[in-house]
């Protein structure tokens, strides 16, 4: 319940929805561009960018051309800084929503 109610005051925040909005473009941009450059299908291309950029990075697929190695290098210092300011701004709604000081 209270992941629910932390959800629906996030989303109801304007700062907080330009937030997900940019995250949500950098993980798509990314899609976007492994799918037309390293040529996978969209499900994997979602799938590598969101482990590249949660710095999980199993393996088991990496770009093979020039262009997409040197797209995920710039890919990784620039979202994952975005990643993670999402991840913390969450993490602290959260907190303030669980203690009962709604923002």
């Amino acid at each position: 319940m209270i992941l629910l109610q932390t959800l629906t005051s996030f989303l109801k925040d304007k700062e907080y929805r330009s937030l997900l909005v940019t995250t949500s473009m950098v993980v798509t941009g990314g899609s976007i561009f492994y799918h037309f450059v390293e040529g996978w299908g969209w499900i994997d291309c979602f799938y590598f960018s969101i482990i590249t950029l949660s710095t999980i990075g199993y393996g088991d697929f990496a770009p093979q051309t020039d262009a997409g190695k040197l797209f995920t290098i710039g890919y990784i210092i620039l979202g994952m800084s975005i990643i993670l300011s999402f991840i913390n701004t969450l993490y602290l709604h959260y907190n303030s929503v669980k203690k009962g000081n709604k923002s």
